[in-house]
């Protein structure tokens, strides 16, 4: 059994996979507080649903893609069943994970898109850098950036752990906080091997729930 807030089907607005139809099982819970949280609703509450029950809902929207997400869905420790039965079942799974939690378990065949938890975050202390040894070229790390220090922080970070030869990298502003163009331009300025993105669900719905 899982405590599952919410299952929904809509247009993945993040990572290398944006734009495509995808089915996203959000877990509830996450030890962690970011300051720019969107899915806080997702700390508490939810509903325990068993794991064969939650791939039979996933199964009826026909769709290749599965985001397993959060709050942060690692906390609950059968989320690694979960992955390894979506897989087996033939989906392309991505898990959203903060980075903060043991990904060794994981089944390789899942794509991990670990945020790594920049300085404006609050919770950069939680970062479990030894999950980078983990990664390889499927994977991704995700910088979320709200301010210069931000950017420094991520730009350092990026070197130092040689990130672009073990994973993709992707840079993202923090709306509201980190105008969007000026992050483009740094990017270019510094010639970072790194993908910008935003949040597609955001300029089409301006909501993180799922539509």
């Amino acid at each position: 059994m899982l405590r599952i807030t919410e299952i929904f089907y809509s247009l993945q607005g993040e990572s290398n996979t944006v734009g495509l139809p995808t089915v996203f099982i959000r877990l509830t819970g996450c030890p962690l507080r970011c300051t720019y949280c969107d899915t806080a609703y997702a700390f508490t509450g939810g509903e325990k649903i068993a794991i064969d029950t939650i791939i039979a809902q996933v199964e009826q929207f026909g769709t290749f893609y599965v985001t397993v997400t959060g709050g942060e869905p690692l906390a609950q420790h059968g989320c690694y069943r979960l992955l390894t039965k979506l897989a087996d079942k033939g989906f392309y799974v991505s898990l959203e994970t903060s980075g903060a939690l043991d990904v060794s378990e994981v089944d390789q065949r899942v794509v991990k898109v670990m945020d790594l938890k920049t300085p404006g975050s609050g919770e950069l202390s939680k970062n479990l850098y030894q999950n980078l040894d983990y990664l390889d070229s499927k994977d991704q790390v995700k910088f979320v950036i709200g301010n210069d220090e931000d950017y420094e922080w991520s730009k350092e970070t990026l070197i130092r752990y040689d990130l672009p030869n073990r994973c993709e990298v992707l840079f993202s502003p923090v709306m509201g906080r980190q105008n969007p163009g000026e992050l483009a331009d740094k990017i270019l300025k510094d010639r970072l091997p790194v993908r910008f993105q935003l949040q597609l669900h955001k300029l089409l719905w301006d909501d993180a729930r799922g539509k």
